[in-house]
């Protein structure tokens, strides 16, 4: 072959090369490029859940935003939200795109591993959610009774002996255990809603029956222990915050970030609904790094969550959702007006007692109205978080066949 020739193969080949290594840096700038906007997008979600520290005062004429309290049931369905949108975007990063042989490579072939392991804990303590939300619609009925007896007028002593009873025995269901305090058909009531009971053996819901048979086993493990008194949330809570360790070196800007980044959000937020709705758990806070723009936001939310719980912990309760917060306030207040109880009652203590059944009433709206929406919603959570752990699975099923195949 003449001598050009090979002069001419040898400059294609460098061409080709050079061709080669634009393209993988232009895939590179762009990898860090999505990890970048990924990051800003948890931490602007995040921040949206923060209360402000200041409400902006009314204008005449005009509306002003209102910002739900922190941890009210409005606040939780934002919360659940983030985190839908979290983990889609995730999946996004993740697997759009991406080559079977880049979850092989280390530290993907630990990590993603650990984060499906921590998705299975999740699902048990959505469980636990559900049945935390059985207990305080069992409150709201209680507390729904004392409303019903002292709205009548005028009040006698037979209005306050009924409405002592129930206000006493929702205070007392507060300061118990609530597997020992919770009706005996709660937890039939959200086996039956949800379909992912003990019976027929696995438990497992009809989602995760379309999954493989491995799958379908560790999920209905999971789900099995849901209703013992050993099982406890916030032990799944530490047990999920174990091994979550940040990336660091190269891996702060590879796939093991966006993988690190999702089990922070799903440990922060299984953390919070352990904290305030999975009622009578105490759950020591998540450890998160500090030098991240991302985890700030979660930080501030988690600290102002810790000023609440420390308070509640000094009167011997636990729920920390604000509805339920008003509701013990004033039921305790009630209970001390039935103590003292004299007919006639006077004009000014009627007043006073009319505008705290008033209170009442409407924080037992609120949870009639807002309970079934957000129980929903954790439904919605725990079959998400079932077929993306589906997804995941099958392309390390693929990853698994490649290695096979190559081995």
């Amino acid at each position: 072959m003449p001598p050009t020739d090979n002069h001419g193969s040898f400059l294609n080949r460098i061409s080709i090369r050079r061709n080669q290594v634009v393209s993988m840096d232009v895939n590179h700038e762009q990898e860090l490029e999505e990890l970048e906007l990924f990051q800003k997008h948890v931490s602007d979600r995040f921040i949206r859940l923060l209360p402000p520290e200041s409400p902006p005062p009314p204008t005449d004429g005009e509306e002003t935003d209102t910002f739900e309290p922190l941890l009210s049931i409005t606040w939780f369905r934002k919360l659940l939200d983030v985190y839908l949108c979290c983990e889609s975007e995730f999946k996004a990063v993740l697997i759009i795109g991406r080559e079977a042989n880049h979850f092989l490579k280390p530290p993907l072939d630990r990590l993603l591993p650990e984060h499906l392991e921590r998705t299975v804990k999740a699902l048990d303590i959505c469980n636990a959610i559900t049945h935390g939300i059985e207990l305080i619609r069992h409150w709201q009925r209680l507390a729904q009774i004392a409303v019903e007896a002292l709205e009548q007028r005028p009040i006698v002593e037979g209005h306050v002996r009924r409405a002592k009873r129930a206000l006493t025995t929702l205070l007392t269901s507060m300061t118990t255990d609530d597997k020992e305090a919770q009706p005996l058909n709660a937890g039939k009531s959200a086996e039956r809603m949800w379909s992912i009971g003990r019976r027929g053996g696995g438990g497992a819901p009809p989602m995760v029956n379309q999954v493989s048979h491995n799958r379908r086993i560790s999920v209905s493990r999971s789900l099995s222990s849901s209703f013992t008194k050993s099982w406890s949330a916030s032990k799944q809570v530490q047990a999920m915050s174990t091994n979550l360790m940040a990336p660091r070196g190269g891996d702060t800007t590879g796939l093991a970030l966006p993988v690190y980044l999702m089990s922070s959000v799903l440990v922060f937020v299984m953390w919070t609904l352990v904290a305030s709705v999975s009622c009578h758990e105490r759950v020591g806070p998540v450890q998160l790094p500090r030098n991240l723009a991302w985890t700030q936001p979660m930080i501030l939310l988690q600290d102002k969550i810790g000023e609440d719980w420390k308070k509640k912990e000094k009167k011997g309760t636990a729920c920390l959702l604000a509805e339920v917060q008003v509701i013990e306030k004033v039921a305790q207040n009630l209970v001390e007006f039935a103590d003292g109880f004299e007919f006639p009652v006077g004009v000014e203590k009627a007043d006073e007692v009319a505008v705290q059944v008033a209170e009442l009433s409407e924080m037992c709206r609120k949870l009639e109205v807002g309970l079934g929406p957000l129980q929903l919603q954790v439904r919605e959570l725990f079959h998400r978080m079932v077929r993306s752990r589906a997804e995941v699975l099958d392309v390390m099923d693929v990853v698994g066949k490649i290695n096979t195949h190559v081995s």
